[in-house]
Protein backbone atom coordinates (compact mmCIF):
# COMPACT_ATOMS: atom_id res chain seq x y z
CA UNK A 1 0.00 0.00 0.00
CA UNK A 2 0.81 3.72 -0.95
CA UNK A 3 1.57 6.30 1.68
CA UNK A 4 0.41 9.48 0.87
CA UNK A 5 0.03 13.83 1.71
CA UNK A 6 -3.16 15.08 1.80
CA UNK A 7 -2.98 19.04 1.32
CA UNK A 8 -5.39 21.86 1.42
CA UNK A 9 -5.24 24.29 -1.11
CA UNK A 10 -5.87 28.15 0.23
CA UNK A 11 -3.61 29.05 2.58
CA UNK A 12 -0.98 26.17 2.78
CA UNK A 13 -0.02 26.32 -0.95
CA UNK A 14 -1.04 29.84 -2.08
CA UNK A 15 -1.90 32.94 -0.43
CA UNK A 16 -5.17 33.95 0.72
CA UNK A 17 -6.42 37.00 -1.21
CA UNK A 18 -8.36 39.93 1.15
CA UNK A 19 -11.68 40.29 -0.03
CA UNK A 20 -12.86 44.24 0.11
CA UNK A 21 -16.53 43.56 0.16
CA UNK A 22 -15.93 41.42 3.00
CA UNK A 23 -12.61 42.54 5.32
CA UNK A 24 -11.86 38.99 4.92
CA UNK A 25 -8.97 36.83 3.61
CA UNK A 26 -10.58 34.41 0.92
CA UNK A 27 -9.07 32.16 -1.51
CA UNK A 28 -8.23 33.49 -4.76
CA UNK A 29 -11.47 34.23 -7.06
CA UNK A 30 -9.26 34.80 -10.34
CA UNK A 31 -6.44 32.95 -12.05
CA UNK A 32 -4.41 36.37 -11.68
CA UNK A 33 -4.81 36.32 -7.97
CA UNK A 34 -3.45 32.61 -7.64
CA UNK A 35 0.00 33.17 -6.11
CA UNK A 36 2.24 30.10 -4.46
CA UNK A 37 4.05 30.43 -1.84
CA UNK A 38 7.22 30.57 -1.13
CA UNK A 39 9.41 27.07 -1.63
CA UNK A 40 6.03 25.06 -2.34
CA UNK A 41 7.53 23.64 -5.70
CA UNK A 42 10.84 22.29 -3.74
CA UNK A 43 8.35 20.84 -0.85
CA UNK A 44 6.05 18.90 -3.30
CA UNK A 45 9.07 18.36 -5.21
CA UNK A 46 10.99 16.41 -2.05
CA UNK A 47 7.64 14.89 -0.92
CA UNK A 48 6.68 13.23 -4.52
CA UNK A 49 11.20 12.24 -4.33
CA UNK A 50 10.41 10.48 -0.81
CA UNK A 51 7.42 8.42 -2.49
CA UNK A 52 4.50 10.22 -1.20
CA UNK A 53 1.60 10.13 -3.81
CA UNK A 54 -0.49 13.68 -3.67
CA UNK A 55 -3.73 14.53 -3.33
CA UNK A 56 -5.30 18.23 -3.20
CA UNK A 57 -8.82 18.38 -0.78
CA UNK A 58 -10.31 21.78 -0.84
CA UNK A 59 -13.62 22.80 0.17
CA UNK A 60 -14.27 25.50 -2.08
CA UNK A 61 -17.53 26.87 -1.16
CA UNK A 62 -17.72 30.53 -2.71
CA UNK A 63 -19.71 29.85 -5.68
CA UNK A 64 -22.31 28.66 -3.59
CA UNK A 65 -21.88 31.65 -1.45
CA UNK A 66 -22.70 33.61 -4.67
CA UNK A 67 -19.14 35.08 -3.82
CA UNK A 68 -18.24 34.35 -7.15
CA UNK A 69 -18.70 31.90 -10.38
CA UNK A 70 -17.71 28.43 -10.89
CA UNK A 71 -16.69 28.94 -13.87
CA UNK A 72 -13.74 31.29 -11.67
CA UNK A 73 -13.08 28.70 -9.20
CA UNK A 74 -12.03 26.03 -11.87
CA UNK A 75 -9.89 29.08 -13.52
CA UNK A 76 -7.95 29.23 -10.40
CA UNK A 77 -7.75 25.56 -10.30
CA UNK A 78 -6.52 25.29 -13.99
CA UNK A 79 -3.69 27.80 -13.55
CA UNK A 80 -2.30 25.68 -10.20
CA UNK A 81 -2.71 22.83 -12.48
CA UNK A 82 -0.42 24.34 -15.25
CA UNK A 83 1.97 25.95 -12.61
CA UNK A 84 2.36 22.38 -11.10
CA UNK A 85 3.04 20.88 -14.45
CA UNK A 86 4.92 22.90 -15.28
CA UNK A 87 7.16 21.82 -12.59
CA UNK A 88 6.84 18.00 -13.12
CA UNK A 89 4.57 18.17 -10.27
CA UNK A 90 1.59 15.24 -11.59
CA UNK A 91 -0.94 15.31 -7.99
CA UNK A 92 -2.65 11.56 -8.12
CA UNK A 93 -6.22 13.90 -7.70
CA UNK A 94 -7.87 16.81 -7.01
CA UNK A 95 -10.70 16.42 -5.10
CA UNK A 96 -13.04 19.98 -4.60
CA UNK A 97 -16.11 19.76 -2.64
CA UNK A 98 -18.26 22.98 -3.99
CA UNK A 99 -20.91 23.05 -1.65
CA UNK A 100 -22.00 24.67 1.52
CA UNK A 101 -24.97 24.33 3.99
CA UNK A 102 -25.38 28.05 4.32
CA UNK A 103 -25.40 29.23 0.20
CA UNK A 104 -27.51 30.81 -1.76
CA UNK A 105 -27.16 28.75 -4.39
CA UNK A 106 -29.67 25.96 -3.95
CA UNK A 107 -27.75 23.22 -6.10
CA UNK A 108 -24.75 23.86 -3.86
CA UNK A 109 -26.66 24.44 -0.51
CA UNK A 110 -26.64 21.41 1.22
CA UNK A 111 -24.84 19.08 4.02
CA UNK A 112 -23.01 16.97 1.83
CA UNK A 113 -20.45 14.02 2.45
CA UNK A 114 -17.64 15.81 0.63
CA UNK A 115 -16.77 18.81 2.70
CA UNK A 116 -14.16 18.64 5.15
CA UNK A 117 -14.35 17.29 8.43
CA UNK A 118 -15.84 14.89 6.19
CA UNK A 119 -12.71 12.30 5.34
CA UNK A 120 -14.96 11.27 2.27
CA UNK A 121 -12.45 12.23 -0.41
CA UNK A 122 -9.80 10.39 1.67
CA UNK A 123 -11.31 7.68 2.25
CA UNK A 124 -11.83 7.40 -1.53
CA UNK A 125 -8.41 8.13 -2.32
CA UNK A 126 -7.66 4.73 0.24
CA UNK A 127 -9.88 2.77 -1.99
CA UNK A 128 -9.09 3.92 -5.26
CA UNK A 129 -5.52 3.73 -5.27
CA UNK A 130 -4.75 1.83 -2.34
CA UNK A 131 -3.27 4.19 0.05
CA UNK A 132 -2.50 3.67 3.77
CA UNK A 133 -3.77 6.10 5.54
CA UNK A 134 -2.03 5.39 8.63
CA UNK A 135 1.18 5.77 6.79
CA UNK A 136 -0.29 9.12 5.42
CA UNK A 137 -0.87 12.53 6.49
CA UNK A 138 -3.10 15.60 5.86
CA UNK A 139 -2.01 18.96 5.75
CA UNK A 140 -3.83 22.14 6.72
CA UNK A 141 -4.74 25.90 7.94
CA UNK A 142 -7.95 24.75 9.53
CA UNK A 143 -9.92 22.77 12.17
CA UNK A 144 -11.81 21.36 9.31
CA UNK A 145 -8.29 20.22 8.04
CA UNK A 146 -7.01 18.65 11.14
CA UNK A 147 -10.80 16.95 11.70
CA UNK A 148 -10.50 15.24 8.42
CA UNK A 149 -7.45 13.98 8.85
CA UNK A 150 -8.22 12.36 12.16
CA UNK A 151 -11.47 11.15 11.24
CA UNK A 152 -9.96 8.90 8.49
CA UNK A 153 -7.02 7.89 10.36
CA UNK A 154 -4.20 9.67 8.84
CA UNK A 155 -1.67 11.92 11.18
CA UNK A 156 -2.24 15.78 10.63
CA UNK A 157 -0.12 19.37 10.18
CA UNK A 158 -1.23 22.21 11.02
CA UNK A 159 -0.39 25.23 9.02
CA UNK A 160 -0.55 28.57 11.13
CA UNK A 161 -0.99 30.80 8.59
CA UNK A 162 -1.95 34.40 10.13
CA UNK A 163 -4.39 35.61 7.57
CA UNK A 164 -6.70 32.30 7.63
CA UNK A 165 -9.29 32.00 10.56
CA UNK A 166 -9.97 29.00 9.88
CA UNK A 167 -7.79 27.45 13.11
CA UNK A 168 -10.05 27.70 16.32
CA UNK A 169 -7.93 25.16 18.11
CA UNK A 170 -11.48 22.61 18.63
CA UNK A 171 -8.94 19.51 17.58
CA UNK A 172 -5.43 19.57 17.69
CA UNK A 173 -3.53 18.92 15.06
CA UNK A 174 -0.48 15.86 15.49
CA UNK A 175 2.36 18.48 14.35
CA UNK A 176 2.23 22.84 14.24
CA UNK A 177 4.05 24.82 11.91
CA UNK A 178 4.55 27.48 10.01
CA UNK A 179 4.67 26.63 6.14
CA UNK A 180 4.42 23.79 4.23
CA UNK A 181 8.56 23.93 3.92
CA UNK A 182 9.16 22.91 7.66
CA UNK A 183 6.13 20.49 7.22
CA UNK A 184 7.63 18.64 4.59
CA UNK A 185 10.55 18.50 7.29
CA UNK A 186 8.01 17.06 9.54
CA UNK A 187 6.91 14.26 7.40
CA UNK A 188 10.27 13.31 5.87
CA UNK A 189 11.50 13.04 9.50
CA UNK A 190 9.14 10.75 11.08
Amino acid sequence: MKKAVFLDRDGVLNELVLNPVTGEYEPPHSPDNLTLFPDVIESLRNLRNAGFDLFLVSNQPDYAKGKTTLEQIKAVHERLDRILKSEGLLFREYCYCYHHPNGVVPEYSFECECRKPEPFFLLKAAQGFGIDLARSWMVGDRDTDVACGKASGTRTILIKNPDSVGYQGSITPDFTTENLKDAVRIILDK
